[in-house]
Order: structure tokens, then sequence, then C-alpha cells
């Protein structure tokens, strides 16, 4: 399986310390969210150079308070930084109350915004000149982009209709939180991947994040996940995906349970259409950093390539 981990820490040298210890266990990636360090890009840089192969993503930064133009610039050197491909972009319009109330900013169109951001966006991080007029955004990049020498993919958080048809013509796929296995099969995969097809471009990546811990008490587990995601119930476009997906709450999205149960959950998002997991690890128990280690033990047995035979003997 392509597992990855939620990425972050109070300092960069504890970033660096955690990307080493996430590519040494197997895992394929680690994903930020906007807020680690103030802005996970310039730690991650610093990751990159200091591992081989880890991909490492953001989930996600917000369009609302960057032009595209000075997104794509940052996401390149950013790059550059890293010397080497594993930079993933993942990007999204955020939540009305913070783009709103925070921000200041209007949220009245958010799907037209982003489909123009996401237009602007990625043809800049393919090298293009881009001349381009909208309702909300427009950029005159000739001469202000700099050189794009290592390539940078673009997931788009979508959970709407629109987004996801955006998603499948301009990005390289989604990047989903709480959305359980029958969104993913039923709502995401199906739409993202027709407006991919549509558009003659290759099949998209699935990154689905979700909730994890591995404990024998299920409704302890579920109450351990509440205590620590429950903010996301109070945000409509979480809420509408969970809908979707039928849990009312992000407890009920997590996956958890014991060992056998959570391996066959996992298995099933794949199933469902998810190309890639995200898994935000969760303590429970008066013991969380044993239950964390119990959860991370399982995802690293099912991260890690079998050895093949000819290796062993």
């Amino acid at each position: 399986m392509r597992i990855g981990l939620t990425g972050g820490a109070a300092t960069p040298d504890k970033i660096v310390e955690q990307a080493r210890r996430a590519e040494a266990d197997g895992f394929a990636s680690l994903w930020y969210a906007s807020i680690v360090t103030g802005d996970p890009l310039a730690p991650m840089a610093v990751a990159g150079r200091e591992t081989s192969a880890i991909e490492l993503g953001t989930a996600v930064l917000q369009t609302y308070p960057c032009h595209p133009l000075l997104q794509a610039n940052r996401a390149v050197s950013a790059a550059a930084t890293m010397g080497r491909p594993g930079l993933t972009i993942g990007i999204g319009p955020s939540h009305e109350p913070m783009v709103r109330d925070v921000y200041g900013m209007s949220y009245d169109r958010p799907g037209r915004s982003t489909e123009e951001y996401i237009r602007i966006f990625t043809a800049l991080l393919r090298g293009e000149d881009v001349d381009f007029r909208g309702e909300d955004w427009s950029a005159r990049s000739a001469g202000r982009m700099a050189p794009v020498a290592e390539p940078v993919p673009v997931l788009l958080s979508a959970l709407s209709p629109r987004l996801l048809r955006v998603a499948g013509e301009y990005a390289d796929g989604t990047i989903l939180w709480m959305a359980p296995v029958r969104a993913v099969a039923e709502h995401i995969a199906p739409r993202i991947r027709a407006a991919a097809s549509a558009a003659g471009r290759r099949p998209p990546r699935i990154v689905a994040g979700l909730p994890v811990a591995v404990h024998d008490d299920v409704a302890e587990a579920r109450e351990a996940v509440a205590a620590t995601a429950g903010v996301y119930a109070g945000m409509p476009n979480y809420q509408r995906v969970m809908d979707l997906g039928g849990a009312s709450s992000p407890a009920e999205a997590a996956l958890v349970g014991d060992e056998a149960s959570v391996r066959k959950q996992l298995r099933s998002l794949l199933d469902a259409g998810a190309t890639d997991v995200w898994v935000n690890i969760v303590g429970v128990g008066p013991d969380r950093a044993a239950s964390r280690r119990r959860t991370r033990d399982l995802l690293r047995e099912l991260a890690t390539p079998p050895v093949p035979k000819e290796a062993a003997t």
C-alpha cells in the first residue's frame, strides 16, 4: 500500500528527523497542514534535501490569500531547494469561516474562484506562460515565473462535483480528508476519473486521509478520535462528505479496531478507488505513546514491500 502519514513538528530540525524516520520505515509520503511552522514549504524543502525518495506534500495550502503566480513561484523554489522530485502541492479553497472571518475576503463563488486559480497554477507549474483574465483571478506571467527545474504535481482538495471535475481536468488528482469508503467509491472516484478521461488525461491520484487507531476497544478508539478531530464536525464541507459516506461524525469516519479490522478497512478504501492512504494516527487509552506505536507498527508492515525470496536466502 502507498501509505502516508501526517507530517509536522515544532521545529525544522524535528521535521527533518520525522521525515528521515518515515522514509526509513517505508512510508510513501508525509502531508503537512498550511499552519506547520507558520509556512510548511521551507522546512519541507530542507527535509527533502535530507531524504532521498519520500514524497512531501501540503494538505493543503489555501488559494484565497496567495495569488497563483506567487504560489507557483513558492512551490518551484521549494522544489529546487529539495533538489529532487518529491514535492507535491495539495491546494484548496479552505472554508468560509477562515476566508471570510479571518482573512476578510469574499467566499461567494468558491467553485469559480478555485477553477480559475487551478487553471493558472497548474499551467505555470508546467512551465507555460500564462495570460489569463478571469472573474476572480487574472495573471500575466511572462518574465515573472522562476524556471521549473523539478516536477511539482498538484492535488486539489475537492469534494463537490464541480471541483472533482476541475481536479480531473487540470490537476493530478485530489487529496481528501474525512471521506469514508462509500463516499470515495460512489461520489469521488467516479467523478474525478470521468473528468480526467474526458480531458484525455491519465487516471488521477486519489489520496484519502482519515484518522486511524489500532485498538481493541472500538468505542474507546472512537472517543479518542472525537476528542482530537471534533472540529471537523462543525465544518459544512467535511460534514457533507461524511454524510455521503454514511458517517455522522469524524469518530464514525475513522478507521478503528484491532489489526485485522484496520487492515481490512484500509484495503476497502483502496478497493473503493483511493490510490494512496494518508493516515493521522490517533493515540488511545492511558498510554497514548504505546497506542500510537501499535498503529504505526501495522502501517509500517503494510507500507513496507515484502523482501524478495532471493534476497531473504
